[in-house]
């Protein structure tokens, strides 16, 4: 079906919605480098005033990559849940961007149209947001997951703890391992990006993690990030997996270039909830949400499997494969890939809480890296307002790095003490698990806001001392 919409004299037209929905996407580079951006300012306003006259019953008919020829595309039909669709049927984007922005849009509302909504209509409302309405909206939605500790409590905000290494080493992994705990990082993970991604490598980083939460009792999971297969060898060899590890996309071709396809997480996510490593929790109720998934704008068109479809469309596609697994955490790695997606800090700004935004829509426990490479137009700056504004709008977790500089991937995150700020800026706190063990081990002062104490905790000390002498 084709759409217009006219300004002046020029008729502007759209032969489908994802034509469409690609004209309409603020300007990002990865859009003009695979030829489907508009062509200027003009066009890109004409199909967002197109864009908003459409029902969000079209994109139900109308799918912006075959069904016939993706896996993703039908997952998103498959599993639409029309009940929950049904109370917002009747809108048009625009019309329906302006119920999320009022009152009657409200925490509980918004948790139970969830199932109904599809990728390509968050997709859609997300381009004829404003910053501040993203921000404003994605505050609203509420997602909680659990494993041993509890992730996206209203007033909390968890950090995963990202001790890289460039050699694996295991002195260099547990120096910034502990430097995190001390300064209150790891509530939602201590996960390690594993230099080269080789199963007794992995295995061993698994067992290390599993003696320093087990020895010192920490309310929080570990995850090396390896490929899914490797963690299901890993879980075979009896390994000590906390949570399934996997980069995923908005197409099937995506995917496969990654190296699975949905049986395996599937068969990963039985695995690893056989080993009912998840906290018991005081409703008698375990903690079992055990999938960990990345995404990233771009992706799709790195792999060339993007089938004309703009690249912030095609990562909340990659959102509708994550919400299947019902994942404990979700982010973005929205600065990553390169310029030749996201050029720049403005960019990487806007992508950020577009995904947090269509993320948290869909039902998902989102957080986000807020990162950039090194040739990227972009600077700490940037990150600190694009960090700032996730902390207002919910944002479940962010990234905690030594000196928010990653040794082994090279590039730049957040860090340690960008997440002190933010909890001290905004009134935020850790899960409350892990807030509780920070406590207890004298690293945090008890109280309603709870402070970073300067004394080295003596329960740390040895841990320390084996450093030292290594």
């Amino acid at each position: 079906m084709a759409y217009g919409y006219t300004i002046g004299v020029r008729r502007y037209r759209f032969a489908d919605l994802r034509t469409l929905l690609a004209r309409a996407t603020p300007l990002r580079s990865g859009d003009c480098l695979a030829g489907v951006a508009a062509t200027d300012a003009q066009e890109r306003v004409a199909a967002q005033l197109a864009l908003a006259d459409v029902p969000l019953v079209a994109f139900l008919a109308e799918a912006v990559v075959p069904y016939e020829q993706d896996a993703v595309t039908r997952l998103i039909i498959d599993t639409h849940d029309a009940l929950a669709f049904a109370p917002v049927s009747h809108f048009t984007v625009g019309e329906f961007r302006n119920w999320l922005l009022s009152d009657a849009a409200d925490t509980a509302v918004l948790t139970a149209i969830a199932p109904g909504l599809t990728p390509e209509i968050v997709a859609a409302v997300s381009k004829i947001c404003r910053l501040q309405d993203l921000v404003l909206i994605a505050r609203k939605c509420k997602v909680v997951t659990r494993f041993r500790g509890t992730i996206g409590l209203p007033g909390r905000m968890a950090t995963r703890l990202q001790p890289n290494h460039p050699t694996d080493a295991a002195s260099g992994i547990a120096a910034s391992l502990i430097d995190g705990l001390l300064q209150g990082c790891g509530d939602a993970v201590i996960g390690i990006n594993p230099a080269t991604d080789n199963l007794p490598q992995v295995l061993r980083i698994l067992r290390m993690l599993d003696d320093v939460i087990q020895g010192y009792a920490i309310p929080t999971q570990s995850c090396v990030l390896t490929h899914v297969t490797t963690t299901l060898q890993a879980i075979e060899r009896g390994a000590p997996v906390d949570l399934v590890f996997q980069s995923i996309g908005g197409t099937e071709a995506t995917n496969l270039s990654f190296g699975f396809d949905p049986g395996m997480l599937a068969e990963a996510r039985e695995a690893a909830l056989s080993l009912r490593r998840g906290t018991v929790f005081d409703d008698g109720q375990r903690g079992e949400h055990v999938m960990y998934f990345e995404t990233g704008q771009g992706s799709a068109l790195s792999a060339g499997a993007h089938h004309g479809c703009d690249q912030q469309t095609l990562e909340a596609r990659a959102y509708a494969v994550a919400r299947h697994y019902k994942p404990l955490l979700v982010n973005s790695v929205v600065g990553f890939i390169g310029p030749e997606y996201l050029y720049d800090g403005k960019q990487i700004t806007r992508a950020g809480l577009e995904d947090h935004f269509c993320g948290k829509l869909l039902g998902l426990p989102m957080g986000c890296d807020v990162c950039y490479t090194n040739h990227a137009q972009a600077d700490g700056d940037d990150m600190d307002a694009l960090m700032t504004m996730l902390g207002i709008a919910g944002c479940s977790f962010i990234m905690g790095v030594p000196g928010a500089d990653d040794i082994m991937l090279n590039y730049q995150s957040t860090s340690f003490h960008d997440a002190l700020v933010l909890r001290q800026l905004l009134g935020l706190r850790p899960a409350p698990e892990f807030e509780a063990w920070l406590q207890g081990m004298g690293i945090f002062e008890s109280g309603e806001q709870s402070r970073l104490l300067d004394a080295l905790p003596e329960a740390l000390a040895p841990a320390l001392a084996r450093l030292d002498s290594e």
